[in-house]
């Protein structure tokens, strides 16, 4: 067998990013207007200052101003849902990001719906994920999944008619990419912790997506030979959710973690905002 493509997210990335700037650029130049990405984080988690900060790093690289917003852990979903409202109300920003996971006490989900579909640049709310399902290339789709279906086709993985297994269900990472590889005409199976016989079900798969957040949870003797690996995961140590050591070398392409799936997140981030600044010119 000839040696696996990598799934390089990183060049990928860096390619999105110019490809962005450039557009961002030219619209400046003829409008004098520069996009604005809202970012609201609610308390001091370490992962999501870090993650939030990687964020405004992108937008500086791609000319979009990003605007933080920062709130006290003891913040309540009211007070969120009225900075939400602030932000659907101001004209100058084109996208809204609520920073997952917000403190234990703060209706998510209803905070995540509350932002304006037109700002939804991350995805995450249920009318966001209503249209994408429903095939809607208009729709704002959720940045990871995004991320994943992007690597997958400028890579040129062939998709259609292919068997995806998706390993999670998570309402913004295995369920709409699911339902990505669906509208891709891939025949997809999700699996969760309750599956039964997940080992066989993996070994029948041209593509595996694992979304699980277990480190090495895929094995390599659960991988078809010639099989698309798709790490999703991130767990301390630098090691994603398949045992890529072992499992990578009986695939035909696979996303190295770190670098793969990770950095093409951020920029399909940025990619959403720059569609979302577009147009409303």
């Amino acid at each position: 067998m000839s040696e696996p493509k990598i799934l390089d997210g990183r060049a990928l990335a860096k390619e999105i990013e110019a490809e962005l700037s450039a557009k961002v650029s030219a619209h400046k130049e003829k409008t004098g207007k520069t996009p604005v990405l809202a970012t609201i984080l609610v308390g001091e988690n370490p992962a999501s200052v870090t993650y939030v900060r990687m964020k405004g790093n992108a937008c500086r690289r791609v000319g979009i101003e990003p605007l933080k917003v920062e709130l006290p852990e003891t913040t309540t979903t009211e007070e969120l849902l009225a900075e939400i409202a602030k932000l659907n109300a101001d004209d100058n920003v084109c996208g809204i990001l609520l920073q997952h996971p917000v403190p234990r006490g703060i209706d998510e989900q209803l905070c995540f719906n509350s932002i304006a579909p037109e700002k939804d640049v991350d995805g995450v709310n249920v009318t966001s994920f209503g249209a994408v399902t429903m095939g809607d290339k208009k729709a704002y789709k959720c940045a990871t999944p995004y991320s994943i279906m992007t690597i997958l086709t400028r890579y040129g993985v062939e998709l259609e008619g292919k068997e995806a297994v998706v390993i999670g269900r998570s309402p913004i990472l295995g369920k709409p990419v699911a339902m990505l590889l669906l509208n891709a005409n891939c025949t997809v199976t999700v699996c969760h912790s309750r599956t039964k016989n997940l080992p066989e079900i993996v070994k029948r798969a041209d593509i595996v997506v694992a979304a699980v957040g277990k480190p090495k949870f895929v094995k390599a003797e659960w991988i078809k030979p010639g099989a698309v690996l798709v790490d999703a995961g991130y767990n301390e140590g630098n090691v994603g959710d398949i045992d890529l050591e072992n499992a990578a070398p009986l695939s035909s392409a696979y996303t190295p973690v770190p670098g793969g799936v990770g950095p093409c997140t951020i920029a399909m981030l940025m990619s959403q905002t720059v569609e979302s600044f577009l147009a409303k010119e």
